[in-house]
């Protein structure tokens, strides 16, 4: 799978069941070469241009499963959420 396929799929949170959107980024250790985040816009923003620079930075072991359309995530939202 290319980073770009995952710029494609919906992330869902499992706790909640509530859709996030889909994954704008992704962070990684440059020194390790592993994923450490999924970057996915805070809802209301659009294609990194409106509402802000909120967004959820989801860490990677918080991944449960990536499917063919969708991700799963298991997080608290609230810890995930950051405002610039």
């Amino acid at each position: 799978m290319r980073i770009c396929e995952l710029k494609q799929k919906e992330v869902i949170n499992t706790c909640t069941c509530r859709s996030l959107g889909c994954p704008v980024d992704i962070e990684f250790n440059c020194k390790t070469g592993l994923f450490t985040s999924l970057i996915v816009p805070a809802p209301g923003r659009l294609c990194c241009f409106l509402g802000g620079n909120n967004e959820y930075i989801i860490p990677w072991n918080c991944i449960r499963q990536i499917g063919d359309d969708i991700i799963l995530v298991e997080i608290d939202e609230e810890k995930c959420f950051h405002k610039s």
